[in-house]
């Protein structure tokens, strides 16, 4: 049986829980999630987007990603906090970013994806695999 999970933003009105497993856990050093989340690189897991429950108010911003694909980012509209989001690439999948979990020291990351934007003052230094883009993803 999947626990239930729970997180949210960083002022508490957003909030969110979900009862699934992590699929895809890693770590992503695009350029987009650099920007948005003012740091190097964003781990982030998928779930399926029909088990995600949200309480509080979201603010949505779409992009176009470098493969074409348009990506969302679900944010506090208080606080500015980014707590999950999606990819067309990905339809039917909720993409949480796992330092918005109330407890993410349970986050196992899989893989680097968009390594080729990982910056140079941050490298990679595990054994994961590392992927230039993003890989096919299994549907």
């Amino acid at each position: 049986m999947t626990e239930t999970s729970h997180g949210g933003c960083r002022c508490g009105a957003l909030r969110y829980e979900f009862q699934a497993e992590a699929m895809f856990p890693g770590i992503c050093h695009c350029r987009a999630c650099q920007k948005t989340s003012g740091a190097p690189h964003a781990a982030a897991f998928a779930i399926p987007e029909g088990t995600l429950r949200i309480t509080g108010k979201v603010t949505q911003y779409e992009d176009k990603a470098d493969s074409g694909n348009t990506v969302r980012t679900g944010f506090c509209p208080t606080c500015g906090s980014r707590v999950f989001g999606g990819s067309s690439s990905m339809p039917g999948l909720a993409v949480i970013f796992a330092t918005s979990l109330d407890d993410p020291s349970g986050f196992q990351p899989g893989m680097h994806v968009f390594a080729a934007s990982a910056q140079p003052w941050d490298p990679i230094h595990d054994d994961l695999p590392a992927f230039p883009g993003m890989p096919q993803m299994p549907s």
